[in-house]
């Protein structure tokens, strides 16, 4: 390491990095973007169980890659707290708000903020609202706008399943469920995506969710309807403006995220394994089960953010001070040799993953995500029972940001629908 890389660390601080002597990681840039599998498996191969990180602008961080390192800190808040605040990077100043990791890392006025009460409290109105959308007929929602995606390319005998479909579908759903107009979903779609991307374009993409989702609290105030943003404005927690627009972003942006991704890669391994694929059309099959394999091997999210010690620890042999971030590698957890020597070893059944979390933050809305996921996939094979893929399988290429992986197409052949 030179004198001015040296310098430029310490002034981040004594950081996770400086402990180690060694030039750090980046979990952003070009090689990220390509092989974050490879940066896990080298970075396990370096440090163990927990090694140090830079994400985006060198802002530092552990990188935590054990399974059972990962349950440790998931499992227990008072060691390891969502609470942005006893960030110290931040709280010292050496993290700007205008940092493209904020939207992802930085405190805001929700449930997965906070710990303790404060976390019980909001939780508590958004497992209610939730609740009560599932049962507001979100499988009828799913198969009409399932139906209503396939007609758009039905007729063109090919199709990209990504943007076509996986992108499409969950965010259909949401605006639906949430309570928006169907109008401002393809906005959303593109600022979700920039939000987990990072880079400049992340706050703005941010701001502009916020926008959308504050008009529709003062729609719904003035109007409101059977949908997510009337429960959390009549909840009995009783929500404040700011609190009620943290939670819409936070379901919106999580659920489309993490559904379009789960549901663009279980057909990708549908489509890849023609013995999976014929034993779905002809019922022998169960989605579900599909749906599992994917969670163990490529989660949603890829990175978790963030839990930050309360107190100086250790963590993976590793000395972590108080008030340093750490971020969950749910990929590299599952993946995880001591837990799962034989990658290839069927996991039907064991639903022990990390692609949910875990402890008190464990995704509240997966039930309504899987549903999406299940019949989206069977709708889709039902109406176009011939799909196949339309390139080899080794052509379907991926990007990843530091928090997740997602497939770039995923383009399918069919043979056009005739109506009656």
């Amino acid at each position: 390491m030179n004198d001015s890389t040296d310098n430029s660390l310490q002034a981040v601080r004594g950081c996770p990095v400086a402990h180690h002597g060694a030039d750090p990681t980046r979990l952003y840039g070009p090689e990220a973007a390509t092989d974050p599998a490879g940066i896990y498996e080298r970075l396990r191969k370096e440090h163990g169980s927990v090694a140090p990180v830079l994400l985006e602008g060198d802002v530092p961080a552990w990188l935590v890659l054990g399974y059972r390192d990962n349950r440790r800190v998931l499992d227990n808040p008072r060691q390891f707290s969502r609470d942005a605040r006893i960030w110290r990077d931040w709280r010292e100043g050496r993290i700007e708000e205008t940092s493209p990791i904020m939207p992802m890392v930085g405190w805001r006025p929700d449930c997965v903020s906070q710990d303790g009460e404060p976390h019980r409290r909001l939780r508590g109105a958004v497992t209610d609202g939730l609740q009560a959308a599932a049962t507001r007929g979100i499988r009828r929602h799913v198969t009409y706008f399932a139906n209503k995606q396939i007609d758009a390319f039905a007729d063109a005998g090919r199709a990209d399943l990504v943007a076509d479909y996986a992108e499409q579908l969950p965010m259909l759903v949401l605006t639906r469920m949430l309570g928006l107009p169907a109008a401002d979903g393809q906005r959303l779609i593109e600022s979700c995506a920039e939000v987990f991307k990072g880079g400049e374009g992340a706050l703005e993409h941010n701001d502009r969710i916020m926008q959308i989702l504050a008009e529709l609290a003062e729609r719904k105030r003035a109007e409101p309807g059977s949908d997510f943003a009337t429960a959390l404005l009549e909840h009995p927690a009783g929500l404040d403006h700011d609190e009620v627009v943290s939670h819409l972003r936070l379901v919106l942006i999580a659920a489309h995220t993490t559904t379009s991704n789960l549901l663009a890669r279980v057909l990708q391994r549908v489509l890849t394994d023609s013995a999976r694929l014929s034993g779905l059309v002809s019922g022998e099959l169960n989605i579900s089960s599909v749906v599992e394999e994917v969670m163990w091997d490529t989660p949603p999210l890829s990175v978790l953010p963030g839990r930050f010690a309360t107190a100086d620890l250790e963590l993976g042999g590793h000395h972590v001070q108080e008030g340093e971030l750490l971020i969950l590698g749910l990929a590299a957890g599952n993946l995880d040799p001591e837990v799962r020597p034989d990658s290839a070893v069927a996991v039907q059944g064991n639903q022990s993953h990390l692609a949910f979390s875990s402890g008190p933050h464990e995704c509240p809305g997966q039930n309504i995500g899987q549903s999406i996921i299940e019949i989206g996939v069977g709708v889709l094979l039902l109406r176009l029972p011939d799909l196949r893929l339309a390139v080899p399988p080794e052509e379907l290429g991926s990007t990843a940001s530091t928090w997740e992986s997602r497939l770039d197409s995923l383009p399918v052949e069919f043979a056009v629908q005739v109506h009656n």
